[in-house]
């Protein structure tokens, strides 16, 4: 604890203390009679620099401090994953238009009272969803989606503070270069931007369609932007994360190797939008529509893929064909992955790195596992939140990967 909170005092231990005080004596020496005055921002002695500059703050040397970065940003990354798990389980459950309303501080304390919450449970019985689906629903049953959202929002909120209070503590410190102050920047507006794109995104829930009587739900498009900025802050969060924890390899930039790095950026692109294309899945309920696999049905190409006028609406709202276009990326996915890992093996590399394409391609095909049992037994709650899990831990993994073969500046 000592050597983290006063490394500077060590520092001016020894010769270099020495040094000091001697040039600090030396105008003494050729003046018995006359001390000469100290221009300003000059100190005589080690305790009035402490003093005048000091207010009580040390900086960290800067490995120490990028050492405390790169762990508290790792910590903000598991955060943000929890959020997304947990917002898996929310919209699974059909539980995100429980709350209608959103109030940044209101919200946090929840009913208490049964008058609470026979009030809370009247609101939610003026909007749609109340109406054509859970009319006939009780309010114990009111309750459990109730809390499943909340705790979603309140998980958001946790989110935001683990993001801005130590940002604003490590600013304040001076732990943050110029160049990690933009990136904190960045994040910390993004964690906001995400609070109120998930009510952007539950809003679209909400309204009134007086043309459909189709179940209540939010729009794909906005799940998808909501599920978008939550991966982006992931993944920026775990990048710098491992950047400042993980020491790089010096590895040599032969032609194998750039061919090798670009291929591993490539499929962490490739996961990326799969992942990505599963909010359409969810969205449109595409799970549902044909559960057998490998062929859709009785054919490899279902005949309803094309339905939607203009054809490129049926990419993002006809449901067979964001289903068959969510395999298709998938299975593109675990084979890139499988060409990257013995892409991996013809190089030499150090363990880590190889431990890194081994994990990612053990975690590509549990993946594969995860969705085909997922939709052969027609979606159940508990295997779709662990396929939507599994997402995340590919993404991860690929990142990690990444990070392995980035290249040392010089």
């Amino acid at each position: 604890m000592q050597r983290l909170l006063f490394p500077p005092f060590r520092a001016l231990k020894g010769k270099q203390c020495l040094q000091l005080l001697a040039r600090r004596a030396a105008p003494r020496a050729q003046c018995d009679c006359i001390r000469r005055p100290l221009r300003p921002g000059q100190y005589s002695t080690i305790s009035e620099v402490a003093l005048q500059s000091g207010r009580g703050t040390v900086s960290l040397p800067s490995k120490a401090a990028e050492r405390v970065v790169g762990r508290w940003l790792l910590v903000c990354s598991g955060t943000v994953a929890g959020a997304v798990i947990l917002g898996g389980v929310t919209r699974l459950t059909e539980s995100g238009l429980s709350m209608v309303d959103w109030h940044l501080i209101k919200e946090m304390k929840p009913p208490t009272s049964q008058e609470e919450w026979e009030a809370e449970f009247q609101r939610y019985q003026q909007f749609p969803e109340f109406k054509i689906l859970n009319h006939d629903m009780t309010l114990t049953e009111f309750k459990f989606i109730w809390y499943m959202e909340y705790s979603h929002r309140m998980w958001g909120r946790l989110v935001g503070l683990a993001y801005i209070l130590p940002a604003a503590y490590f600013w304040r410190k001076g732990w943050l270069s110029r160049g990690m102050k933009g990136r904190v920047l960045a994040l910390c507006g993004l964690v906001c931007f995400q609070g109120l794109l998930g009510w952007y995104m539950v809003k679209s829930g909400l309204e009134e369609k007086s043309d459909s009587h189709d179940i209540p739900r939010v729009s794909q498009y906005r799940l998808a932007a909501h599920l978008g900025s939550a991966l982006v802050l992931y993944c920026a969060s775990l990048w710098t994360s491992l950047s400042l924890l993980l020491p790089p390899h010096k590895l040599p930039e032969t032609r194998p190797l750039l061919r090798l790095r670009r291929f591993a950026h490539g499929t962490a692109g490739l996961v990326f939008l799969t992942a990505l294309s599963g909010a359409f899945v969810a969205g449109l309920d595409a799970g549902l529509v044909y559960n057998s696999f490998p062929k859709m049905g009785e054919s490899w190409i279902p005949e309803d893929l094309f339905t939607f006028s203009p054809i490129l609406k049926n990419v993002f709202e006809n449901p067979t064909m964001v289903q068959f276009d969510h395999r298709i990326l998938g299975i593109t996915s675990v084979t890139a992955i499988t060409v990257l890992y013995f892409l991996s093996r013809r190089i030499p590399l150090p363990r880590r790195t190889k431990m890194a394409a081994v994990t990612l391609l053990a975690l590509a095909y549990t993946q594969v596992g995860l969705g085909i049992s997922t939709l052969l037994m027609y979606v159940p709650t508990p295997l779709a939140a662990t396929h939507q899990s599994g997402s995340l831990a590919l993404l991860t993994g690929a990142l990690w990967l990444m990070n392995e073969l980035r290249r040392v500046p010089k």
